[in-house]
């Protein structure tokens, strides 16, 4: 089935131009105005997906990923006007999985929405990789897109599971920032280092709350490795 993707811009010629490119890449497009709209589209559910601007009125699409990622972690790509470090950092930290500003390239856009479906299992072939990850009290399945910690099911974005995987699936390696950016949104995207430092930030508060410590360890003027202190407290 063609990837369901819900637009949200209250800008008509942004929604039409995004529904274009993404209709023409073979995706289903519905195009929504306002936060309210989206997040009961939200609850309707049918969406693989959210193209969600973050200048509305009624609820800013920041608050909007917020309401979403108590319950989902359905794949949210923030589309904004201002390109100012700290927004993007926000949006990354309250649950985010990419971002791109306007004016913004349709070609570009539709690439970042196809690197997150792939990570997230839809519209790729299935995976036929080594299909579960063990670490103490860690584990990842990738066939069925889930994280334990424990008892504890861990609630991750397509990119948070992304860099996991890749840490668990080479639990000796010490990646570089570069190697995880390619893990995670594929050869050829450039993104800040501190977009990884954000979605590294957010998995391990994860992990924290769920009793988890030094699950990613910093290796200081490298990058990250999976974290020696996998097991919770006794």
């Amino acid at each position: 089935m063609a990837p369901r993707i819900l637009v949200v811009d209250d800008e008509p010629h942004i929604r039409d131009v995004i529904c274009f490119a993404l209709e023409r890449a073979g995706m289903i497009s519905t195009a929504v105005r306002s936060g309210a709209e989206t997040m009961a589209a939200f609850r309707r559910g049918n969406i693989d997906l959210i193209i969600l601007d973050i200048g509305m009125a009624d609820m800013d699409g920041l608050e909007v990923c917020r309401q979403i990622r108590k319950t989902s972690g359905l794949p949210i790509l923030f589309l904004s006007a201002r390109d100012e470090e700290i927004d993007r950092v926000l949006g990354l930290e309250i649950g985010g999985d990419d971002y791109v500003t306007k004016p913004f390239s349709p070609r570009e856009l539709v690439a970042r929405v196809k690197a997150i479906l792939k990570r997230s299992g839809n519209g790729a072939e299935p995976d036929r990789r080594r299909a579960i990850f063990v670490a103490g009290e860690l584990s990842l399945d990738r066939h069925g897109r889930t994280v334990m910690f424990g008892d504890n099911t861990i609630t991750m974005t397509v990119l948070e599971f992304a860099i996991l995987d890749a840490l668990l699936s080479r639990p000796d390696m010490v990646f570089s920032r570069e190697r995880l950016m390619e893990a995670a949104y594929g050869a050829g995207t450039y993104v800040a280092d501190r977009t990884i430092d954000s979605h590294i930030r957010n998995i391990r508060a994860k992990f924290l709350a769920a009793g988890g410590q030094g699950i990613i360890a910093t290796v200081h003027g490298i990058g990250f490795k999976l974290g020696s202190e996998s097991r919770g407290k006794a």
